[in-house]
């Protein structure tokens, strides 16, 4: 299936235009009928010539119905442009051309109605001149009648050809089903409708609206029963679970999304937009309270600007977002009766930061400006704003991590990592001189000097001649023989790049590592004895049962080498010193598992 939502001026013939294609009556309210004006988003759908089957998203073209309008054409990848031959390009032709270069739609047709009350010629010539100013110079243009019917089957067959150029959605996406319609079915609860741009719904699933779990219990797409639905696609959805539904909200796959009042922005000026001072449409010249756009959701919103490009949002409630996302910003407050010649579409706005850092200190709001001027919706720049972030956060920010992680399953930006390095021998360096007598320095100690959220983290920067033993962090092989030192720090050397793989007893001894010396400098704790003839860095365990945290759970021991990149003759003792340690629990001869903490 594919949408398309329909755009233009008021009376121009979208609705009837919709009628003759599909021959359904979009208009669903007895008002919009009687007054022959659509007030409301309407639905229908039909096949075409190919067989491929459309849907279309109808909205109003009155001016009053601007946010109406933003809430059928948000979720909708193609727009089917309507203007009327015999009035030409319209006010709200343009306001509609604006939202949709704003919000990024490249794709359509045009359309140019009541073909059978004056030459389309004109009409045509200028419309097509308006969107490809707008980017859809590409949409193909077709006369059309839809009282008389002439031109429809040129106007079926362009629909095919726009369908066949839409990109292919990804079903494996998350989804997020903004909800157009909600109403409750007798027998049946809560059901709400929308456009599903990608992913799959089934019925059974559990989805999130509002950060309240809901389960579907069953699902229509163009009034037919199903069991799945992947976008693009028309979906209605009956839910079962505590549900207080309505426009604006949204379905989402848990844990994939974030739910956020307050997002960082780079802004696009829409063409011919003005501030309330006349300017343009930069941050500084935007009314401090707008309303934000995106989906069917219309949310008001207080706006900082940060700098020329660049502003922060406070959004009245949460909505489930993406970086990458854009949002369009619209002056409420404008009386376009006053003058149709001032746009209330304002700005695009795309989303870099859903979870962007305070602002306390002088200078802050500069300074986030010029980061956000080099930021994109990518990993790299969430981890060079936040430094350190879960796999999780990173997901449900829309940025799946792409390098490995430091420890488990947190992801850190490499600059802000190797500054920690290079600073921790310091720290340990001066509690030293603080405290002479103390047996190194505590782990939980470092961690709230580095402003580290988890004392692991802490661990898994220690490098030699640097050790961690007995939670604290202490200086090496001190005390050791210099030979032993020296052949602990040529070890510690070789493990470097493979932490996991031990060495062998005939390397241990080319090293200089024989059975007494093996045993001072496990009593010194400058290594780590995991069993008879294997020994490890200091924190090793550890580091590896943050590896295996990692893995699907349960894991096997030939599983837990790969992840370890080591040889079965040290993974075999390595987990069984796991066992002992309580880092790893055995389920029975084949499996084992990471306890849940």
């Amino acid at each position: 299936m594919h949408v398309v939502a329909t755009a233009g001026h008021v009376d121009h013939g979208k609705s009837t235009l919709v009628r003759a294609l599909t021959g359904m009556e979009p208009d669903r309210l007895e008002e919009e009928r009687r007054r022959g004006l659509t007030i409301e988003l309407g639905y229908a759908w039909t096949a075409l010539p190919s067989g491929e089957r459309v849907a279309f998203v109808d909205v109003p073209g009155h001016e009053r119905f601007l946010g109406t309008m933003l809430a059928g054409v948000g979720p909708v990848p193609a727009v089917m442009f309507v203007v009327a031959a015999d009035e030409g390009w319209m006010p709200q032709s343009e306001e509609h051309l604006v939202a949709l270069r704003t919000l990024g739609v490249r794709l359509g047709l045009l359309a140019v109605t009541r073909a059978d009350l004056a030459d389309p010629g004109p009409a045509m010539a200028e419309a097509q001149a308006r969107l490809a100013k707008a980017g859809l110079g590409d949409a193909e243009a077709v006369a059309v009648s839809g009282r008389t019917g002439v031109g429809l089957d040129r106007l079926r067959a362009a629909l095919d050809r726009l369908v066949v150029a839409l990109p292919a959605p990804d079903p494996g996406a998350p989804v997020r089903l903004w909800i157009d319609r909600a109403f409750s079915v007798r027998g049946s609860g809560t059901v709400v409708t929308g456009t599903l741009p990608a992913g799959r719904v089934r019925t059974g699933d559990e989805l999130e609206l509002d950060g309240e779990p809901v389960r579907v219990r069953g699902l229509e797409s163009l009034k037919e029963h199903v069991e799945a639905v992947t976008g693009v696609a028309r979906v209605a959805v009956n839910l079962r679970g505590r549900v207080a539904a309505e426009r604006g909200h949204a379905l989402v796959t848990p844990g994939a999304w974030t739910r956020t009042d307050l997002v960082d922005v780079r802004l696009t000026p829409a063409e011919g937009a003005e501030g309330p001072d006349g300017s343009g449409g930069a941050a500084g010249a935007l009314p401090p309270r707008l309303t934000v756009h995106i989906g069917s959701a219309a949310v008001p919103c207080e706006v900082r600007p940060l700098g020329p490009d660049a502003a922060r949002l406070r959004l009245a409630r949460p909505l489930p977002l993406h970086l990458g996302d854009v949002l369009l910003l619209r002056d409420p407050g404008r009386d376009p009766g006053r003058d149709r010649s001032v746009l209330r579409v304002l700005a695009g706005a795309a989303v870099l930061d859903v979870r962007p850092p305070g602002l306390a200190r002088r200078g802050a709001a500069r300074d986030r400006a010029a980061a956000l001027s080099q930021a994109a919706p990518d990993a790299a720049s969430l981890l060079r704003a936040h430094r350190l972030l879960r796999t999780a956060d990173l997901v449900a920010m829309g940025c799946p991590p792409s390098g490995r992680p430091v420890l488990g399953d947190w992801h850190a930006d490499p600059g802000y990592w190797a500054g920690l390095e290079a600073r921790l021998p310091e720290v340990v360096r001066r509690h030293a001189a603080r405290d002479p007598l103390e047996p190194g320095m505590p782990l939980e100690a470092a961690r709230h000097e580095l402003g580290l959220p988890d004392r692991r983290l802490v661990a898994a920067l220690v490098r030699p001649p640097l050790a961690v033993a007995d939670g604290r962090i202490v200086a090496g092989p001190a005390g050791l023989p210099a030979p032993v030192a020296g052949a602990v720090r040529r070890l510690a050397a070789e493990l470097a790049e493979r932490p996991f793989l031990a060495p062998d007893a005939g390397r241990l001894a080319a090293l200089g590592l024989g059975p007494r010396e093996l045993g001072a400098a496990v009593r010194a704790g400058a290594l780590l004895r995991i069993a008879e003839g294997v020994v490890l860095l200091p924190g090793a365990d550890r580091r590896a049962a943050a590896v295996l945290a990692g893995l699907p759970q349960p894991f096997t021991v030939s599983q837990a080498k790969t992840a370890l990149d080591t040889s079965r003759r040290v993974a075999v003792p390595l987990l069984e010193h796991l066992d002992r340690a309580g880092l790893t629990e055995r389920l029975d001869d084949a499996h084992r598992r990471c306890p849940p903490r």
